[in-house]
């Protein structure tokens, strides 16, 4: 095998199952067919290495839907936690008002954003929101392709530390992949300071690049690292 091979681990039942990407091959398709599970699914356990890791995990479901109204309540507990508050602070003290206001039309369709639940064995886990992000002129310049598709995510503080943010956020990019068949490209920006969302995105694929002072809605100014994921190579 030649040095500039990418090579992949498959975890499955105890088995590390070891291949490389064939020429023109995507990470997800490789994992797929080095897998020893026929109809098995392989999420990114952490591909931010040389060695991209997947997982079969035959326990645990994790799937997105969509957001409903019924799930506002999950979301305003979890947007009062510390975990999460710290991070989407500048969109103003969290209120059973304020979120119907501002996820109310994004749940009926009538905007460019998105909401979606994250769920395991059918138990909500946290939420994500996408956008082409076209749709938003003044972010389009701050971003390096303005047709990506732009993802904020959040996961309950419960759920954290368990190893399921990159299966998050795989599961978001494979319904986006049919949602979006002409995206080239997925981005999100954290705060640089948010180690943990960063770590999130590398081990889903992600490539962090420039930082940037990004305004906020309650005229703050946050320092943010645009991340990237490049589709065709990763989901293909």
């Amino acid at each position: 095998m030649s040095d500039d091979q990418v090579h992949i681990v498959v975890h499955d039942r105890g088995r590390d199952l070891s291949g490389v990407v064939r020429p023109g091959e995507s990470w997800a398709a490789a994992a797929r067919r080095t897998c020893a599970s026929v109809h098995a699914e392989p999420a990114p356990r952490d591909l931010s290495g040389e060695v991209k890791e997947f997982v079969v995990d035959h326990d645990e479901r994790l799937t997105v839907r969509a957001m409903t109204r019924g799930d506002l309540p999950d979301v305003l507990r979890w947007r009062r936690t510390d975990h999460i508050r710290r991070w989407w602070a500048a969109e103003g003290e969290p209120t059973p008002e304020g979120l119907e206001a501002r996820y109310g039309p994004r749940i009926d369709g009538l905007s460019p954003t998105r909401m979606w639940i994250a769920e395991v064995n059918g138990r909500s886990v946290g939420f994500v929101q996408d956008y082409r992000i076209a749709d938003y002129p003044d972010y389009a310049l701050l971003g390096p392709d303005s047709d990506a598709i732009g993802v904020d995510y959040a996961l309950a503080e419960e759920w954290s530390g368990r190893g399921l943010g990159p299966r998050v956020l795989w599961a978001w990019m494979t319904r986006t992949r049919h949602r979006f068949p002409d995206a080239t490209t997925y981005f999100a920006a954290p705060d640089h300071r948010n180690a943990a969302s960063l770590r999130m995105l590398a081990k889903a694929g992600f490539t962090a690049g420039l930082w940037f002072d990004e305004p906020q809605e309650d005229g703050t100014v946050d320092t943010v690292v645009g991340c990237s994921l490049d589709v065709a190579r990763v989901l293909g």
